[in-house]
């Protein structure tokens, strides 16, 4: 892209710096705060709100025409849209989805994927007794994502992040039986050991080792498993439903943003408008296993016949995403830390819930 970008566009030269995801907010804090940054930055949506409260972002609605506005798939991009303006554009896009690994399942005796929690737990418990190394679920428990680990039986039951008054849910019963469904799976020996040692992608090599039956996750892992485990056959279904047939997954943008203080703005632009051209998204989105966000790209051949993006797409009208909300990547740890307490038997699930209600809504009334 850098060169088919610089023979377009003579006397603008682009200069990619790459960062883990991990350290990626500490370092564009650091760099904004000393007024390093550079012109153009992938972040996640879920910090676009303190960046717009702080003057971070530049409105991008005075760059766009209608051509370039109607590229997009409108699901992806309003995470971006704050009070009617355009701060960011989805650069990657993804839902979670249930994989399972066929092998185990025909060892075990299941037909097809659960449909609900119950079921879940009842395949578990026969990929389990197969004995050796073989785990039916497999449960995030450390960094990135655990609490939205967490979200997916939370909404299943009924349950959302934040109530219509604005609090935490965390203090329902359902986010009170979603906890106990999980902790009643580590008791049962239906997970791996040592859920908080594992990370998403220390669950997923488990996964493509062959040695877990079940697990959540997004549509990158059919890339991963197709380079490092080819001969692993496995397919990708619904979140398992709650109680009531109720389910949810995560919805996930990554929004590239232009920075207000960037001295470059229009060479910045002419980045944007050429990254998010059909074929280039398709180039990025097909390499990294994400879902497509360019309409046209949505048509390709790629994504229609492509079995696994379908069982992602098909669970869209079911996607939430992470509040666009002050203060939300701490609410989120609040939520992480209070599930691994309850992981670790730490704590009574109810009493850590309550307590994590209670720090997450004082944070709310800022």
């Amino acid at each position: 892209m850098k060169k088919a970008f610089e023979a377009e566009n003579p006397g603008i030269t682009l200069n990619f710096e790459v960062v883990p995801w991990d350290v990626l907010l500490q370092k564009l804090t650091t760099d904004i705060s000393a007024g390093t940054n550079a012109d153009l930055s992938i972040i996640g949506t879920r910090w676009l709100i303190d960046f717009v409260q702080q003057g971070i972002a530049e409105p991008l609605d005075g760059y766009m025409n209608d051509e370039f506005k109607g590229r997009f798939i409108e699901t992806f991009l309003s995470p971006s849209v704050l009070d009617g303006k355009t701060y960011g554009l989805p650069i990657a896009a993804s839902a979670r989805a249930m994989y399972y690994n066929k092998d185990l399942f025909e060892k075990a005796g299941i037909k097809n994927p659960p449909a609900n929690w119950d079921e879940l737990k009842a395949d578990a418990a026969k990929i389990k007794a197969l004995g050796g190394e073989n785990y039916g679920f497999g449960l995030q428990g450390k960094e990135i994502e655990t609490d939205v680990y967490y979200y997916y039986a939370m909404w299943s039951y009924g349950t959302e992040i934040l109530n219509k008054d604005g609090t935490s849910g965390l203090s329902t019963p359902g986010a009170l039986e979603a906890a106990k469904l999980y902790k009643s799976m580590i008791h049962d020996g239906l997970t791996q050991p040592g859920i908080t040692s594992y990370a998403r992608e220390d669950v997923q090599n488990l996964f493509k080792q062959g040695k877990v039956g079940m697990m959540i996750t997004a549509p990158f892992l059919s890339n991963q498993i197709k380079e490092e485990a080819p001969n692993l056959k496995y397919g990708v279904a619904a979140i398992p439903a709650g109680p009531t047939g109720a389910r949810g997954t995560y919805g996930v943008t990554d929004s590239v943003i232009m920075f207000q203080n960037s001295k470059n703005k229009e060479e910045a632009w002419k980045v944007l408008d050429f990254l998010f051209q059909k074929d280039w998204r398709a180039k990025f989105t097909q390499n990294e296993g994400f879902l497509p966000v360019n309409k046209e790209e949505a048509k390709m051949d790629y994504y229609v016949n492509n079995a696994d993006l379908a069982a992602f797409t098909a669970l869209l009208p079911d996607a939430r995403f992470a509040p666009v909300i002050p203060g939300w990547e701490e609410i989120a740890d609040i939520t992480s830390n209070a599930m691994q307490s309850i992981y670790l038997g730490k704590g009574e699930p109810d009493a850590v819930l309550k307590d994590a209600a209670a720090k997450a809504d004082a944070i709310l009334k800022k």
